[in-house]
């Protein structure tokens, strides 16, 4: 508030009234008012100013490190105007939010000594009624003569103060005090603090908007530049800082920050986007080779030209970039190539399973590649997720490739990539998991031929796309599931050799769950449990003499059998317990099934006895001789 000439006489004899006799006159500006009677409150004395709370140098300089945008931005304001403050015997105050000095520009505040009033707090609990104590009190700029304030001693002038508001909040507070009674030019002092409050308003939410921004490009996965005519960076992320300090740039002593030319280290800049750029000429997610002396690298990158001159050239463009192996990992996150399960979230506590886990913990720690053996069924796939989850390539992705699935020359392009045409590359499994991890299913099926160009690729580090010679670098650890013995497939010529050695220097070998049937009951509890969660229906109980029946079986298709039997079981019983009659070990084949004329109901028997004659004919009710009958009819093999 910016209030007209009041005259000092009558000003004095409102203070004396007051602080004497403790009667407030109605002309006294009711801020000043209230402001007089909480200094008297807080028993501030009057004669003297007292400074009690006044921080430590050390304390001290932290927070004007804290606040050292402020301090600076207003000592460069400031400079300009050190005759007017000379002039006129003005002070000029920074003051953060909770009254504390900041920093005392020109002449020294209250006392003839530099400095002593930095680091002290100003609030009206400490020096009573100031301009200081009610712009913080009101949110607003306050022109306060001599005679209002609370301590003799600061009396003999006047002071404005005015808050700095930033994004709504009161911020800091800036004051001009006249250190004694001289004719100021109120309207110009006046201007004068709006002025510089105004700027330092716009300066920090400028900062604070910078800060967001810069906070945001750090954040982002792509390395972001700022490029000027002949290489020169002017701006870099974080990740761009990271990636430069990687290929030779040198780092600023002064900023912290790596500060180079690109054509310093990049040896094919000019043959680069970010030349072209210069030229006018923009480049959208191209993929480009960068050549530096360390190593080659790829990125997908893009390249906008930005302000040009009155002749029309490009001033600087913006560069934003991807290493290929992170935008490989980036997408292989965002299509879920993740692990989905830990090894701590595999069923079984007894010996057989806990020593198997405990294996895979252990094999999970080391650089190896690994395979798994076991029959189908038992869980291969949850343990290789297992195993890559509990490696220091858990970040990676995870990516899995059935060998089985599909024909050779389309195996070799799903493992390796492809080159279709000069415009068309696609990558393969193996470099979408750089970094990560490549779960092979079923490795038994993969061709000789394929297997031993992966050995090859293995061995050296990289491959090559199928239709390319360019060499890649590959980052991969192979997890290779196998339902036979694959060193006995390998002794008879039937598997790589290479690859084989390659693998099988880490092997875990997931038992058949005929072996380790004191873990039937809980892994049956644990399906139960999942199915009612994922199908958001209650939960049933398994009666303990469905446990034995469940317990005495075979399981020839392991878990997923057993999984298979109880989904049957859990959809198809009305009650909220599992009984024996329940659990249909052939799962929806019943006996009264018409097998005999439906070969597809015959075949679900069959798979379901695993291939067995006895154990089908025994769960059929019938004779082997009439099972051979049926066998021969649909050409099925006996066991």
């Amino acid at each position: 508030m910016i209030r007209e000439h009041r005259s000092r006489a009558k000003l004095e004899a409102y203070y004396e009234k007051f602080s004497q006799d403790g009667v407030l006159d109605p002309n006294v500006h009711p801020w000043v008012a209230d402001s007089w009677q909480q200094s008297k409150k807080h028993g501030v004395g009057t004669e003297k100013m007292a400074i009690h709370h006044l921080l430590s140098k050390e304390a001290f300089h932290e927070l004007q490190l804290k606040h050292a945008d402020a301090i600076d931005y207003l000592s460069d304001l400031s400079d300009g105007i050190k005759e007017f403050f000379q002039e006129y015997n003005l002070s000029l105050l920074l003051i953060d939010a909770d009254c504390t000095v900041l920093k005392s520009y020109s002449l020294p505040f209250y006392q003839m000594t530099p400095g002593e009033i930095e680091g002290a707090n100003v609030g009206i609990d400490q020096v009573g009624t100031s301009s200081i104590s009610v712009a913080l009190e009101h949110k607003a700029p306050f022109w306060m003569f001599g005679p209002e304030m609370w301590v003799k001693e600061c009396q003999l002038g006047d002071a404005c103060s005015a808050p700095v508001m930033v994004s709504g909040e009161l911020t800091y507070i800036i004051t001009l005090v006249s250190m004694e009674q001289v004719a100021m030019p109120q309207d110009a002092v006046i201007s004068l603090l709006f002025t510089m409050r105004k700027a330092l308003e716009r300066h920090l939410s400028e900062s604070v908007r910078i800060k967001a921004e810069e906070a945001i490009l750090d954040a982002t996965p792509f390395a972001v530049y700022h490029v000027l005519p002949g290489g020169e960076v002017a701006y870099a992320n974080r990740l761009g800082h990271t990636r430069l300090e990687g290929i030779g740039a040198k780092r600023d002593p002064g900023t912290r920050r790596s500060a180079s030319n690109l054509n310093d280290v990049i040896m094919n800049y000019q043959h680069t986007p970010i030349y072209k750029g210069f030229r006018g000429i923009p480049s959208y997610n191209k993929e480009v080779t960068w050549i530096t002396p360390a190593k080659t690298y790829e990125d997908i990158t893009t390249v906008v030209p930005l302000e040009r001159d009155e002749d029309q050239a490009v001033q600087s463009v913006v560069v934003v970039s991807m290493p290929i192996e992170d935008l490989r990992t980036l997408v292989a996150h965002a299509a879920g190539y993740t692990a989905k399960y830990s090894l701590g979230s595999m069923v079984g506590e007894g010996t057989t399973f806990a020593s198997v886990r405990n294996k895979a913990a252990r094999v999970a720690k080391n650089k190896h590649h690994v395979l798994i053996q076991g029959e189908a069924g038992t869980g291969k796939q949850r343990m290789a997720h297992g195993i890559h989850q509990g490696s220091p390539r858990a970040a990676g992705p995870l990516i899995t490739l059935r060998c089985g699935d599909t024909t050779p020359e389309l195996l070799e392009q799903e493992l390796f990539g492809v080159v279709l045409n000069s415009e068309v590359s696609h990558q393969g499994r193996l470099e979408l998991a750089s970094g990560g991890t490549l779960f092979l299913d079923e490795i038994e099926k993969m061709p000789k031929s394929i297997a031993k160009e992966l050995a090859a690729a293995l061995n050296k580090g990289k491959a090559c796309r199928v239709g390319e010679q360019v060499e890649r670098s590959i980052d991969v650890r192979i997890i290779a599931a196998c339902d036979s013995d694959l060193k006995r497939l390998t002794e008879r010529g039937l598997f790589d050799r290479d690859l084989y050695d390659a693998l099988s220097k880490s092997i875990v070998r997931v038992p058949a769950l005929r072996s380790r049937r004191e873990d039937i009951p809980k892994l049956a509890a644990h399906i139960i449990s999942e199915l009612a969660e994922q199908h958001q229906m209650q939960p049933k109980k398994i009666l303990p003499e469905t446990e034995e029946v469940l317990r005495n079986y075979d399981w020839p298709g392991n878990i997923k059998q057993l999984q298979s039997v109880l989904e049957y079981a859990f959809f198809n019983t009305t009650e909220t317990e599992i009984n024996p009659h329940d659990i249909s070990l052939m799962g929806d084949v019943k006996p009264d099934n018409k097998w005999k004329e439906d070969k597809e109901v015959f075949v679900k028997a069959w798979q379901a006895a695993g291939g067995n004659v006895s154990r089908l004919a025994n769960l059929l009710n019938v004779s082997r001789v009439t099972l051979y009958r049926y066998l021969k009819k649909y050409g099925l093999e006996k066991k």
